[in-house]
């Protein structure tokens, strides 16, 4: 009787866990600081008005080069405000760091959209058109009927039919935060943002999900040397260092 050939094992190596791609839009802060405060008692609510971007001098306007030059920043291009409590207030002209933000927190992101022109209903309001075989004579793509007979009479407002698609505001809900350059003032945030490519945004803290414990409050920041200065006491030496002369002796009037 023939014996069987053993049998062997095939031994199969675990699988490798395949690296995730994760599709990011990468978000740069352009020298973004604090121009000025909301407060209660002056505005009646409180918030923070941020400024980005770079503008040239001879663009803006008188009131709006005095209003930078008491912040002592530079004129910026675009200007926002954010509303915040008493105690999140961070000092005029400190610059917003990408480090504000905490990898693994999610946001929420505005912007404006791209304009899209004049646009039918089928590509405005997604409708499904008309036939595209019999009984429909070169208006395939139509919307069809927009009221009623003679009751009502009339096209109601705000009817869904062709026109303008595009430039309106619009916000993107908890968009998670991948990854923040600081030296290079990057935020890389998974998914897509409103708006065309080197465009402006806006980006706040998610209002439907809670801040992580490691985020920081009231935020990260860098404050400039002249903010340090302002906020400085005006001296330091203590009343025992000054000589006994000039504590006494009073100054002294011209034409005296």
């Amino acid at each position: 009787m023939a014996r069987r050939p053993p049998k062997f094992q095939r031994l199969i190596p675990p699988a490798k866990p395949l690296p995730v791609v994760v599709p990011v839009t990468v978000l740069r802060l352009a020298n973004c600081q604090v121009v000025a405060h909301r407060t209660k008692d002056k505005n009646g609510y409180v918030a923070l008005q941020l400024g980005s971007g770079v503008r040239k001098v001879k663009n803006v306007t008188k009131a709006e080069r005095g209003n930078f030059a008491l912040a002592k920043v530079e004129p910026k291009r675009k200007v926002a405000e954010f509303r915040v409590t008493e105690d999140a207030l961070i000092p005029v002209g400190a610059e917003i760091t990408a480090d504000h933000f905490v990898a693994g927190q999610f946001v929420d992101v505005c912007g404006i959209t791209i304009g899209k022109g004049f646009a039918g209903g089928m590509k405005r309001w997604n409708f499904g058109g008309l036939r595209a075989s019999h009984g429909v004579s070169i208006s395939h793509r139509s919307i069809g009927g927009t009221g009623g007979r003679q009751d009502p009479g009339k096209t109601f407002k705000n009817k869904k039919m062709p026109g303008h698609l595009g430039v309106a505001r619009v916000t993107t809900l908890n968009l998670k935060v991948v990854q923040t350059d600081v030296d290079r003032g990057l935020i890389l945030v998974e998914g897509a943002v409103p708006g065309a490519k080197s465009g402006w945004v806006t980006v706040r803290d998610a209002v439907k999900r809670k801040l992580p414990k490691e985020a920081p409050k009231p935020g990260k920041f860098r404050v400039s040397e002249s903010a340090e200065a302002k906020a400085a006491p005006k001296s330091d030496a203590n009343p025992a260092e000054v000589p006994a002369a000039e504590a006494t002796a009073p100054a002294a009037k011209e034409g005296a």
